[in-house]
């Protein structure tokens, strides 16, 4: 396999046939209350910020772009349905594991999150859903033991 030659730490030189890097976007309406947010809820920094006022947090295992785009606009050209930052479904969320779910949880409510679901043990570890200022929905987790193992059924 040829190996890439990196021109930053996010962007190859050339295409090879394997899976992309992961890159994190997350439509919001009010990039500052949405950097307060996630800085404080997560511990995430600000890389960069981005000419459309959109910015790059930084501090989790992929990069998450905070992108600036109106309530009532289309997320697609002819879409019919608008973006509304209630909260609302989708079958794309994020998780992020924590070492200290009952911190991180306080951590998050003191930031502007909503919990929807407190922390629940599983056999893997631990669970809480909770809900973004912009009504996008997210996990915190804390693995214990061997984590996901511990309900894997096989490889492949």
């Amino acid at each position: 396999m040829a190996s890439v030659e990196l021109i930053d730490s996010w962007r190859p030189r050339r295409y090879l046939p394997r899976m992309a890097r992961l890159i994190v976007n997350v439509d919001v309406d009010d990039p500052e209350k949405a950097v307060s947010f996630y800085t404080s809820a997560l511990g995430l920094r600000v890389g960069r910020r981005l000419q459309d006022a959109s910015v790059e947090l930084l501090g989790a295992e992929s990069p998450i772009y905070l992108l600036v785009a109106r309530p009532g606009s289309a997320p697609f050209r002819g879409g019919a349905v608008k973006r509304d930052y209630g909260r609302h479904w989708t079958p794309v969320h994020l998780d992020f594991a924590v070492d200290d779910i009952e911190a991180g949880v306080a951590r998050a409510v003191a930031a502007g999150a909503r919990v929807e679901e407190p922390i629940e043990q599983r056999k893997w570890g631990k669970l809480a859903v909770l809900a973004d200022p912009f009504g996008h929905g997210f996990c915190l987790l804390q693995f214990e033991g061997r984590g996901y193992d511990e309900i894997a059924t096989g490889a492949g």
